[in-house]
Formats: structure tokens, sequence, C-alpha cells
């Protein structure tokens, strides 16, 4: 605290509370979307990024908040939960094959291939629609996160 001229005090924000400018919301929100990108190279860091986003613009901005823990929880589902079916998928195929039933799951295979590459481009779209200001909401994850933040 800091004392002004009429010696009572003054309560000082800390620098990491200060709410964030129209252009920083705008930024964070983006970059938190765009973690999916980390995805590609590590796997699963993407994840991480948008949760320490979160975690860091949480109290400074309900905008940022909102579109960070949206792309956590998309990430998680669609990332995270589509690599594991598509692990499982082409695993039957592979046992399948030994049978010939196998080799007719290949097709459906490479479209469930298809989730987190899917995910990729939805999330990418995502920091493009924040980095322009809208209030972009996943389908079915939106809303979710929403009800999540305001209680």
């Amino acid at each position: 605290m800091t004392m002004d001229n009429s010696s009572s005090p003054v309560p000082q924000v800390p620098p990491s509370a200060a709410p964030l400018s129209q252009s920083d919301e705008r930024t964070w929100a983006m970059l938190a979307h765009l973690c999916v990108l980390l995805n590609v190279v590590t796997g699963f860091l993407g994840v991480l990024g948008s949760l320490l986003i979160y975690l860091i613009c949480k109290d400074r901005s309900r905008y940022v908040a909102y579109q960070s823990l949206q792309a956590v929880v998309f990430q998680l589902v669609w990332w995270v939960g589509g690599g594991v079916v598509v692990g499982i998928t082409w695993a039957i195929t592979g046992i399948l094959s030994a049978i010939l039933i196998g080799i007719l799951c290949i097709p459906i295979a490479l479209i469930i291939t298809l989730i987190p590459l899917v995910a990729l481009c939805y999330g990418a779209f995502a920091g493009i629609e924040c980095s322009q200001g809208k209030d972009f909401r996943y389908w079915l994850v939106g809303d979710w996160v929403r009800g999540t933040l305001t209680g």
C-alpha cells in the first residue's frame, strides 16, 4: 500500500490482477485456441498451453477465461479422446485383418483418423475468430463451459 497526501492507505492492484485491455483479451484468447497447433508437434502440450493461459488470465478477463477453458475442454475431448478412439480403431482393424474382416474396417478407420485433424482446423478457426474479437463458442463444449464459469 502507498500513502497519498491525506495519509489514508490507497490499495495497489498487483500487475497480475489488473484487467486486460480489449486488444490483449483478443490476443490471449486467440493464443489459447491456437495452442491446439502444439499438439501437432508434441501430441499433448496444446492442452497444457491453453490451461496455463486460463490459470494466468482467469482473474483478469472473463472473456479469456471462457475462451481458454473452452480450448482446454475441446482439446481434451477431440484431440486426446479422438486420438484414443483412433488408436483403438486401428488396433481392432489390425487384429481383424488377420481374418479378412478387418480389411472392411480400413475405410472406417481412415475416416475416424480425421477426428484429430478436424479438431486442429476447428481450433485454428476459433483462434482467428477470437483475434477478430468475436465470442467464439465450440459446438457441444461452449455452453457447458459457460455454465461452469457462471456458476
